[in-house]
């Protein structure tokens, strides 16, 4: 006998599995009712293994009454948290959120100091440790098993593994990419719901909107035009005969909102994307309760700029390469931080990566490194955290196993080249977009904080924050002015630091100080 505990997700392949599973009349059960049972089914079937069946997103519990355990497991990349934390009692405390476990009086909230080194290098919070002390997370493709009396025991059922396959050319990927792509979105949604689709001025969110049958697609904009892409998202929907909504980002609501999100986000986040991100959320859950994203591509198709320099960092990478941002070094850390850890660094946390991948090219170990490490903890955190809060599901098409098997295959050299980044994902793009949008260059998802944090008009609380009695307990207030007063007086660069610090203060404050 089987009980689910905890569940957040969707399982994209429900059909497929149903007709597996054996659950009849599927198509009458209300999602929670149909997603409960191919967990139960799954598991009774497949147990441990069930995690490689299933396609979509989710994190989830299971008390196996016959066995006396839970049973807990995270979906492969990570795009649902899972917490969990063994009190000194013993009481196994989880949920798919933090709050679960800060609101049961088992748990006495102390902070975890240690991870504020590690978050000043990432601008978030990587590995299985938390910010709160003894709370932990289940890390992507994982499952847990806890007795009573015990402790957990945490078992690897996935792991990204790249295996170069030789005897493909261009066309043969571009064309495997599409068809996979096409099957996904046979199954992203019921045919009851109707969804919009976020839609920047990149090709993976147009490739998403040309691929689905969304009516509706969400922007923001500024009215900053060197920031906004909004413009050219325009175009795309235009073209592809969609509607098109623009949320207006003004400075003086991206500022007021960063409290909400830091408390929503449960923990801190520097990237300056999820509050634009929070906002997009906010304006589109007025007209729908469901969206599409393209999260994922960058980091499986070689999608970053700095992908392009991996074969002149060669071997040199294990050594000062952990993910995405790395914004804040060793020696300015230690300048800065009241408290200094020199054994307490960034790069412990990809080591086992590297031995994961030492007979791979340098671009598959910058790319697994991200994949581990960066998306669970900034980008499917920002959706996941955000979209919630909002009321807002948002279902992302190009995060699926089928579509990583692609990306593991592929050489490098499909990915990246000297004049272009994903070379095969825009490939097959341009098969549904003109390749003026499918080879478009990479913008990403720029805001204006660079300029609008050295406003008067808008950063008083920055400003409050960085001298303020929370600074004071972990910073070296002159050193924190003297970093501002040096972006202010020209250093723009500088802007991910303050912010970096700044984001940490406030969630600090709302989460210990309130």
């Amino acid at each position: 006998m089987t009980q689910i505990r905890t569940y957040r997700g969707h399982i994209r392949n429900w059909r497929a599995m149903c007709a597996e599973l054996g659950i009849e009349g599927a198509e009458a059960l209300s999602r929670e009712e149909r997603e409960q049972a191919i967990l139960q089914c799954a598991y009774e079937k497949w147990g441990p293994e069930m995690g490689l069946h299933l396609h979509g997103m989710f994190a989830f519990a299971i008390w196996d009454e016959d066995r006396q355990e839970l049973f807990c497991m995270r979906d492969p990349f990570g795009t649902k948290p899972f917490y969990y934390c063994l009190t000194e009692d013993g009481e196994f405390l989880f949920g798919t959120m933090i709050r679960d476990i800060l609101g049961n009086p088992a748990y006495h909230r102390e902070l975890n100091e240690d991870m504020l080194q590690i978050y000043l290098s990432l601008t978030y919070v990587a590995g299985e440790d938390t910010f709160f002390k003894g709370i932990k997370k289940l890390m992507p493709g994982r499952y847990l098993v806890w007795k009573k009396g015990e402790s957990p025991v945490i078992t690897r059922y996935f792991t990204p593994e790249f295996r170069p396959d030789e005897s493909l050319e261009l066309e043969d990927w571009a064309n495997e990419i599409h068809t996979t792509l096409q099957q996904i979105m046979t199954e992203v949604k019921d045919p009851d719901e109707q969804a919009d689709s976020f839609l920047s001025g990149g090709v993976d969110s147009s490739y998403v909107l040309a691929m689905s049958d969304a009516k509706m697609t969400d922007s923001c904009g500024y009215d900053e035009a060197r920031f906004d892409e909004s413009g050219l998202a325009k175009q795309t929907a235009d073209l592809l005969g969609r509607g098109f909504s623009r949320c207006r980002i003004t400075p003086e609501e991206y500022f007021a909102i960063v409290p909400y999100v830091m408390e929503n986000m449960e923990q801190p986040l520097g990237d300056a994307s999820a509050i634009a991100f929070t906002l997009g959320c906010l304006a589109t859950a007025k007209n729908t309760k469901l969206c599409y994203s393209g999260e994922g591509s960058d980091e499986f198709f070689g999608g970053y700029n700095m992908y392009r320099n991996a074969p002149r960092y060669g071997d040199n990478l294990k050594n000062f390469y952990v993910g995405n941002t790395n914004i804040m070094k060793e020696d300015e850390k230690e300048r800065i931080l009241l408290r200094y850890n020199p054994e307490n660094l960034p790069i412990n946390l990809v080591k086992d990566i590297y031995a994961e991948t030492e007979d791979l090219d340098p671009l598959a170990k910058m790319s697994n490194v991200d994949i581990q490490i960066w998306l669970e903890g900034d980008i499917y955190l920002n959706v996941d955290k955000m979209s919630t809060a909002a009321g807002l599901e948002i279902r992302m098409p190009l995060t699926d196993r089928r579509i990583f098997d692609i990306a593991a295959r592929m050489p490098s050299r499909f990915k990246v080249n000297e004049e272009q980044n994903k070379v095969a994902f825009r490939t097959a793009a341009a098969k549904v977009l003109p390749e003026e949008i499918a080879f478009r260059k990479k913008l990403g998802f720029i805001v204006p904080i660079r300029i609008w944090l050295a406003d008067e008009r808008y950063n008083a609380d920055v400003r409050a924050k960085l001298t303020g009695q929370s600074a004071a307990k972990f910073f070296r207030i002159e050193e924190l002015q003297a970093i501002y007063d040096e972006y202010v007086g020209g250093n723009s660069d500088l802007w991910r630091k303050i912010w970096t610090i700044y984001t940490f203060l406030v969630w600090y404050d709302i989460y210990f100080c309130a």
